[in-house]
């Protein structure tokens, strides 16, 4: 296979420069080794050290994926189940409204729980983060009901949460964090030692990650990296840099969003996921819990479906699976081509930065697309949504600051403001809409999925969460 990566090495410096994104690392690894692995940009407040593959960075939410694997490895070796209740291992954890079996460690890592929205995460950062302020820091100490420094303390909130559930357990996905705190220590007790010990011995050094490490502080990753490791970048008001070395400290959601590693690690790790658990010629990871996490068992479609802590989703003969990521400093992307041993990763270190059309340009290059075809799974119909009247009605979701969807009727069609930016919404089938900034028509704001009951949406799925409407959330 001829592969253009110079096309695709130039795309990437474009929308690099475009985005104004100071540091990134790519990398793609194919079935014969080393494809593509590159630096762009800078990793210090100085603007002198620069980005390379091996650069450690945050990963985010793209470490669900290993708590997923390491509790697929420990059911391969008949120590849990997937289909085992979470009271099982936490007697106290129960989901309001739910039947106390039907809360299973799969309906955690799959965010089909029921568990609504909810603060803890955000406590956590903002409670036990140092040198860290701001005016989102002081919001969430001030409505923290404790430091949450605990997996009891989440435990404690969601059972005694008064938002309401988004479904009957397995019913609705609404991405959860709190579900992948509960399965890292679900690990501890099944593997008779901690999540990190576990990930570090049957994950990262079967797979050659040498520069990988769950921490929650960010000591170990300091350890391992040798000076290579970046500082944390975000945008103020005005869109000037500011820059600090202020790493999120979240204690119970370890395995969650805590592992930092480099693109050329991650890459590595998603082609032996890829390869049914085969690295470098030698089956490194249990065939049957790579199964679990990219098998058969999650379907395969054009629209995205969520399975053990990664999408899967089709496009043009061939099966991706993915998953991003973010935080302070932290914005991720990795992703595989099933069966093709194909692995990917894209790492930088602005936070609330889209990946995504940096990761289509490496997935583009190696399916002999053009570099610029997009992947978005919300497609526009060409014609209106014929129930407009369905949609409209504020919807609410609470983890973090309050975050509001307001639906109206503009001259009869459905628009929305998503927290502070007016969109038009563009009909993609089904109840699925694109949310296109108004005074910037190709700006995608979000993707919207309206939960529809009795004649009116009882909620909506924005991005990933479900917003509840708010006068259904308040009966």
């Amino acid at each position: 296979m001829c592969i253009d990566f110079r096309a695709a090495d130039a795309r990437i410096a474009e929308l690099i420069a475009r985005d104004q994104l100071p540091g990134v690392a790519v990398c793609a690894l194919g079935p014969d080794g080393a494809r593509f692995a590159r630096g762009y940009g800078f990793r210090d407040a100085g603007r002198a050290a620069a980005v390379d593959p091996d650069t450690m960075f945050g990963i985010a939410s793209m470490s669900k994926s290993i708590t997923a694997l390491a509790v697929s490895i420990l059911e391969a070796e008949g120590k849990l189940s997937w289909d085992d209740p979470v009271s099982h291992y936490f007697p106290n954890f129960r989901v309001p409204g739910a039947a106390r079996d039907a809360v299973t460690l799969r309906t955690l890592a799959e965010h089909t729980s029921g568990i609504p929205p909810m603060e803890p995460l955000e406590w956590s950062i903002a409670m036990n983060t140092p040198g860290r302020d701001g005016e989102w820091i002081r919001a969430m100490r001030a409505s923290a009901p404790n430091d949450m420094r605990t997996i009891d303390q989440v435990i404690d909130y969601i059972a005694n949460c008064a938002y309401p559930t988004v479904g009957a357990p397995g019913e609705n996905m609404s991405y959860c964090n709190e579900g992948y705190a509960v399965l890292s220590y679900v690990v501890d007790q099944a593997a008779g030692m901690p999540l990190e010990a576990f990930c570090a011995e049957r994950i990262f050094r079967p797979l050659g990650m040498l520069r990988t490490v769950m921490d929650d502080d960010c000591a170990g990753a300091r350890a391992l990296a040798g000076g290579n490791i970046t500082s944390l970048f975000e945008k103020d008001d005005g869109g000037a840099l500011t820059c600090d070395d202020a790493w999120s400290v979240l204690p119970p959601f370890r395995g969650c969003a805590m592992v930092k590693s480099t693109a050329r690690d991650m890459a590595a790790y998603y082609r032996c996921l890829s390869n049914s658990g085969v690295h470098e010629g030698r089956q490194a990871l249990p065939r049957a819990a790579v199964d679990a996490l990219v098998g058969p068992s999650v379907p395969a479609r054009k629209i995205a479906c969520y399975g053990l802590g990664l999408y899967k989703r089709a496009k043009c003969g061939h099966v991706i699976c993915e998953h991003d990521g973010g935080l302070h400093g932290v914005s991720s992307k990795g992703g595989l081509l099933l069966g093709e041993g194909w692995g990917f990763a894209v790492l930088c270190n602005l936070g609330e930065a889209d990946m995504d059309e940096i990761m289509w340009t490496l997935y583009n290059a190696v399916m002999g697309l053009p570099l610029d075809t997009s992947h978005r799974w919300f497609v526009p119909a060409g014609r209106p949504f014929s129930d407009p009247q369905m949609l409209t009605g504020r919807f609410v979701g609470h983890e973090g600051v309050p975050a509001v969807a307001t639906v109206s009727l503009e001259a009869g069609a459905p628009a929305a403001v998503v927290g502070d930016h007016a969109t038009r919404l563009v009909y993609c089938g089904g109840t699925r809409f694109l949310a296109m900034d108004a005074a910037e028509p190709e700006r995608l704001r979000a993707r919207l999925e309206f939960f529809i009951r009795n004649g009116r949406a009882w909620g909506v799925r924005c991005g990933s969460r479900i917003f509840m409407r708010e006068d259904e959330a308040e009966s």
